[in-house]
């Protein structure tokens, strides 16, 4: 095998273990818990560290985190991954109904729709994507999300729709 052209680059991940957050979670709100990763109280989620992206604002129903894109997150087009866009609008817009959440209560991912309208680069700066809930019920809760620079400019915007789990007794509204 020949050596590739370029220099090589290097980067190192470090992470806490994610069940210390996992058991706390189970004893927060959604918003309690969210505020506590986001003032580093808590570890937040691997993920989050792997791809570079922290909570900036914390509220109850909207969430947003910030990510500067880097060649690390390359295709092999030389373009940021499509999959760092989609990973921060199914974060944001997830925690944004986790905030929402009372203490005891889950929720998954059912679906994600992505819209892509800009491209990233390494250059592009710092991003922002911000997650909002549109609809609490019951069982299903729906957001939306937009992905944005420093001056405003969209380059993605998305929904989601999540299965909540609501603890044993703990009523929800429809």
């Amino acid at each position: 095998m020949s050596e590739q052209p370029g220099n090589p680059r290097t980067r190192t991940v470090t992470w806490r273990d994610p069940r210390e957050g996992a058991a706390a979670a189970k004893t927060l709100s959604g918003l309690e818990y969210l505020r506590a990763i986001q003032r580093g109280e808590l570890p937040g989620p691997p993920i989050a560290e792997l791809m570079g992206f922290s909570p900036v604002e914390v509220e109850e129903g909207r969430v947003v985190f910030a990510v500067k894109p880097g060649e690390h997150h390359y295709n092999p087009i030389g373009m940021v991954h499509g999959g760092l866009a989609a990973t921060l609008m199914d974060s944001a817009m997830g925690c944004a109904i986790h905030t929402m959440l009372p203490v005891g209560a889950g929720y998954t991912t059912l679906e994600l729709h992505v819209n892509y309208v800009k491209g990233i680069a390494h250059d592009t700066g710092q991003l922002f994507c911000r997650g909002e809930v549109i609809h609490l019920g019951g069982r299903v809760a729906t957001a939306q999300g937009r992905l944005v620079d420093e001056k405003g400019t969209l380059y993605a915007h998305g929904t989601t729709t999540c299965m909540v789990f609501r603890p044993p007794g703990a009523g929800g509204k429809e």
